[in-house]
């Protein structure tokens, strides 16, 4: 027969386990719930701060080969029409001017270098490049004053905004990496974020009337 001393071993042996077993089924829910949380709220995504300056317009910038000089932003609205859906589009307007003292050579401002930063979890926008004198792809020469641009984002027809940011990339002047047959002469590349630029955009509707 047990001892009562054994008895009483097993009898607190027995609570340990259970206190033990508690804990572990209150940690696995805890680990669950979380696990839950973090697919609601879109996955295992490790915020980081910005890394380059955010400014407000007016804001003067140099970004690899331009320099530019943001001023304002509208939202154009198109309405509804017998024939045709609402729709709208984001305008940027800008000064530009062509640094490049690299190449003194004439380039239009890509698409690529301008980009609408919509919100957290959501694709950056392409913007369509500089329209400056009503043409869009226009040549900015180095050595001449800026230009007067704007560049256009797609937007939703019901998207609106108190405060837009602009991603500003700019290509670097660099070589290739020095690897067997890689390129060592120097050109413009490599596109990089040099700045987020913040804009109050006002709203303009267009109803074709001065078209």
């Amino acid at each position: 027969m047990e001892s009562l001393d054994d008895v009483i071993d097993a009898m607190i042996a027995d609570r340990v386990i259970h206190r033990h077993r508690r804990k572990w089924l209150i940690a696995i829910a805890i680990v669950v719930i979380l696990a839950v949380v973090v697919l609601f709220t879109g996955g295992w995504k490790e915020k980081h701060g910005r890394k380059v300056p955010t400014l407000t317009a007016p804001a003067t910038l140099t970004s690899g080969r331009y320099e530019y000089n943001f001023t304002k932003a509208e939202i154009v609205r198109t309405p509804k029409t017998k024939y045709d859906e609402a729709k709208a589009e984001l305008k940027v307007y800008f000064d530009v001017k062509n640094v490049d003292t690299e190449e003194f050579t004439s380039h239009n401002v890509d698409g690529d270098l301008l980009r609408l930063i919509p919100g957290p979890g959501k694709d950056l926008v392409h913007s369509n490049g500089a329209d400056c004198r009503g043409i869009l792809g226009w040549e900015l020469v180095y050595g001449l004053p800026p230009e007067s641009c704007f560049t256009k984002f797609d937007i939703p027809a019901d998207f609106s905004a108190d405060m837009i940011e602009v991603g500003v990339l700019g290509e670097r002047y660099e070589s290739d990496p020095s690897v067997l047959g890689a390129n060592d002469t120097p050109y413009w590349h490599n596109e990089t974020a040099d700045a987020v630029v913040q804009l109050k955009p006002t709203v303009v509707i267009d109803d074709g009337e001065d078209k």
